[in-house]
């Protein structure tokens, strides 16, 4: 009997891949063969190394599973690095929504249509006079570079997903008897995914809260380093639950469960905003049935928090609920939702079946390879044909044949010494391309560090949390001022004329824009723009003064006619960034 065709699927994440062997059924059904992961470095500071790295853990994971070189494989890409939207489009008939998606994708997608890779997919039928369609794309460019780093990785792409189709297509197979509407929580490494499956439809949304969150608060209350954060998580951290629930007797594990909670609870509050958005304009119903997954959920009590906060069941997603497992296929100690195998089941199945939602992120060039490689059989017969063709007219006439068969012993001999010549060249750039690389992630830690994800943290822990909130962020360039040349004592500095600041190039200082409430009874009006300056000011990481007006360069009198009014901060980091 012959052996079931293989089928792999890779899972990258932001912090963690995972890779996967699978195999068909007889019946249909799906089999899992082996998993293994492989982390990614925690610091955010290492992502300009992000294509190296994946190039690294790729071969990693291939040779862990004693994959074939050039494995076809399905890849599931982080929605962190996917743009996804759903709109509502009008028309009498599916066709009519088709004739327009293009037009409409321009105006959605915030890049120019012609750079990047683009699919849709409308959602079940057509709802009063709209039809539902799921709109994704990423970057051209951004999608070749993860394709080129699988390639030296060894791996040759299949059919691209991302992270939240993925989740659903796993769930619709594993769950198909859920009836209702069901909310699936990934909470990731960087992003947390709301994924709200009701009927024939789906809608999904990122919150840029996850796991590292988590670990860069634990690093802040503990004054650690990212990566030491992250292990103090992994080994001690616990969801808080608050209220009359006693703390634990380590007072380093009560600390952590009261940073983790916080976080927690910040994560909770974009949840509820989520699921009122999804009720008031996708006309969606509160989820009866939570279902979470992803690397976040190894913290203890993580169902028992949200369960009292959002007061519905909730359960980890069983992504194996359907499929078979052969023995020794999941090594010991591996979680079923915290190593991406929802995603994982996912995109195996996108080779054994149709799916709910069948959106194809595969770049053009890779889709024209995979179809030459199917034709390819057919081609190399019609070759051998020709080629036979000559020969058979000629065997009659020995002496010719014997001419043939000394050239092509000699042309023999010389590809085997080009073939000889191209794999040392191929070796020489692979070790050069694996010494740049290894040299890219030093360069790009030394220069940037982990400054911006602390100024982000900083502005989070120092903003009211009432009343106001920020619109904008952005970064002003300015220059280093050099010192002015010491005088001796007594000496008077030459007149000089006027010149222009001069300096190398940096970020110097953030602007704030946002708009504060001025309306309910309760708020403290345009005061409370002062309470956010005065919590600034023992900031480490801006130099802000007790001059308010050098920060505060705009504050919008209210006048009674509106519900919010603007304001500007200016906040000169007490360390610059150097520009290139």
């Amino acid at each position: 009997m012959a052996r079931p065709a293989r089928i792999f699927a890779l899972n990258l994440g932001m912090q963690t891949a995972s890779m996967a062997e699978f195999q068909e059924l007889p019946a249909g059904g799906l089999k899992l063969v082996a998993i293994t992961t492989a982390d990614f470095i925690v610091d955010p500071a290492a992502d300009a190394t992000r294509n190296s790295q994946i190039e690294s853990v790729s071969a990693e994971l291939r040779t862990a599973l004693q994959a074939p070189a050039k494995a076809v494989t399905h890849i599931c890409l982080p929605s962190q690095a996917v743009f996804s939207r759903s709109v509502k489009l009008p028309g009498a008939t599916a066709q009519d929504v088709e004739s327009i998606i293009g037009f409409e994708a321009q105006q959605n997608v915030p890049f120019p249509i012609d750079e990047v890779v683009w699919d849709y997919q409308i959602m079940g039928d057509r709802r009063g006079e709209a039809w539902d369609v799921s709109i994704v794309a990423i970057k051209a460019d951004q999608l070749n570079e993860f394709v080129l780093a699988l390639g030296k990785g060894g791996i040759a792409s299949g059919k691209i997903d991302f992270s939240p189709t993925a989740l659903l297509n796993s769930f619709r197979y594993n769950y198909s008897d859920v009836k209702g509407c069901a909310l699936l929580l990934d909470l990731g490494a960087r992003t947390t995914n709301l994924v709200f499956v009701e009927e024939n439809r789906f809608f999904s949304r990122s919150i840029p809260i996850g796991g590292s969150s988590i670990s860069a608060a634990i690093a802040k209350e503990f004054a650690q380093e990212i990566t030491l954060a992250e292990k103090l998580k992994i080994e001690k951290g616990s969801v808080g639950l608050g209220g009359a629930y006693a703390e634990s007797e380590d007072p380093t594990e009560a600390r952590l469960a009261k940073v983790t909670r916080n976080t927690m609870t910040r994560l909770h509050a974009e949840i509820a905003r989520s699921i009122n958005f999804y009720r008031t304009t996708h006309g969606g119903t509160t989820p009866m049935r939570i279902l979470i997954c992803g690397g976040g959920t190894g913290l203890s009590y993580m169902t028992e928090f949200f369960a009292e906060k959002l007061q519905a069941p909730v359960e980890f997603f069983n992504p194996l609920r359907n499929v078979q497992v052969a023995p020794d296929a999941l090594p010991q100690g591996l979680s079923h939702c915290a190593s991406g195998l929802p995603e994982l089941v996912g995109c195996a199945l996108r080779s054994i079946k149709d799916c709910p939602v069948e959106i194809n992120l595969t770049p053009p060039s890779v889709r024209q390879a995979q179809l030459f490689a199917k034709r390819l059989p057919a081609l190399a017969v019609a070759s051998l044909f020709l080629i036979l063709t000559p020969a058979l007219c000629w065997l009659d006439l020995d002496e010719s044949a014997l001419r043939i068969s000394e050239k092509v012993e000699r042309q023999t001999a010389e590809v085997t010494r080009l073939e000889t010549l191209s794999k040392a060249i191929s070796a020489a750039l692979a070790d050069r391309d694996k010494l740049v690389a290894e040299a890219a992630p030093f360069l790009s830690i030394a220069t940037e560090k982990s400054l911006w994800a602390t100024i982000l943290d900083e502005l989070a822990s120092t903003i009211p949390q009432r009343f106001i909130w920020v619109t904008q962020i952005k970064p002003v360039e300015g220059v280093v001022l050099q010192p002015e040349p010491k005088l001796a004592p007594g000496a008077k500095a030459p007149p000089k004329p006027p010149a222009p600041p001069s300096g190398p190039k940096a970020i110097t200082a953030i602007e704030i824009n946002g708009l504060y409430l001025d309306n309910p009874p309760n708020a403290e009006g345009a005061g409370v723009i002062d309470k956010f300056f005065n919590n600034l000011k023992p900031s480490t990481v801006f130099s802000i003064g007790e001059d308010s007006s050098k920060i505060i360069t705009r504050r919008t009198t209210p006048t009674g006619e509106a519900w919010a009014y603007g304001y500007t901060l200016v906040l000169p980091l007490a360390k610059p960034l150097l520009l290139p």
